[in-house]
């Protein structure tokens, strides 16, 4: 008897021009199928979805770009780029436009969450649902971990300098391993933070995220704005967070509870990254999740 084994359609990686910028994106599934946007965190790419990519495109047409600054997209030096929140979430909404992604769910992780909830909040009617990773949008999930970053915002010059010796110096492996299940550490490859830190290395890529890192305090900022589109769009919301999360605790996982209350939470035995240890569990909840609620969306 011939067993027949399901194949998930190829993954392609392409690049377009952006507002000047080339910036590189990859693309999988049917495009008739409604579509997904996976927007990734620091200090990574659209790397840390390659295998998400490839689960979901069976049924959804998914794109995940990379952020510029990061993974194979442009890294124009700090003088030639505005790198706010504000702008990357321009790029990737026009980098949208481009792709005929009029309307889509949104998958966001970390660095994503600002990024993705600025399009959301400015253009609600083409969210059809969000699929929130350890992304905050609450006070409440913001860990000891920000205290040097505050620091930093509140007086730039006198700890701009350490912030610089840690984004020049960082392997970035905590990220990945901490609070992860000692049953499931050996399910990370490593090649994850070592891509990482090599572009990081690019040259001039430290004073690229130095400076996001400066505007990360105007995502806080906007809390109340990202809060007030979810409370008055209530979007279908899925949440899948890892809780050992000490850049964004499990407290601002339950937090969009507060304004979405008949999300779908569910807290994982995992860290920052969980994709990298619980691909399978997120992946089946988020298809399953789409299934329900995009019927319902379109």
């Amino acid at each position: 008897m011939t067993r027949t084994v399901a194949t998930a359609p190829p993954v392609h990686h392409r690049t377009t021009v952006v507002r000047g910028l080339t910036v590189a994106y990859r693309e999988a599934g049917n495009t008739a199928s409604p579509t997904v946007v996976l927007l990734h965190g620091f200090p990574t790419s659209s790397h840390m979805f390659r295998g998400l990519i490839e689960d979901l495109a069976v049924s959804w047409h998914v794109i995940a770009p990379d952020h510029v600054g990061f993974g194979a997209s442009d890294t124009p030096p700090i003088d030639k780029f505005d790198y706010t929140f504000d702008q990357l979430a321009a790029t990737t909404t026009d980098l949208l436009d481009q792709l005929d992604a009029d309307r889509f769910a949104l998958y966001i992780q970390d660095y994503g969450a600002p990024i993705g909830l600025r399009i959301a909040a400015g253009h609600p009617h083409r969210v059809t649902a969000l699929i929130v990773q350890n992304g905050n949008a609450y006070a409440d999930g913001l860990t000891p971990f920000w205290d040097d970053l505050r620091a930093f915002w509140a007086d730039r010059d006198a700890h701009e300098a350490g912030v610089r010796e840690l984004l020049r110096t960082d392997d970035f492996r905590w990220q990945y391993t901490h609070g992860v299940p000692a049953d499931r550490l050996d399910r990370i490859s490593p090649d994850s933070w070592r891509l990482d830190r090599a572009g990081m290395d690019r040259p001039g890529n430290v004073d690229v995220q130095l400076q996001l890192f400066w505007d990360y305090r105007t995502n806080l900022d906007a809390y109340p704005q990202f809060q007030a589109y979810l409370r008055t769009h209530r979007p279908p919301t899925l949440i899948v967070w890892g809780q050992h999360d000490e850049i964004f605790g499990a407290e601002g996982a339950r937090a969009y509870l507060r304004d979405v209350p008949e999300a779908e939470l569910h807290l994982l035995d995992a860290g920052h990254f969980a994709l990298e240890t619980h691909r399978g569990e997120i992946a089946a909840l988020t298809d399953a999740f789409l299934h329900r609620v995009l019927p319902r969306a379109a």
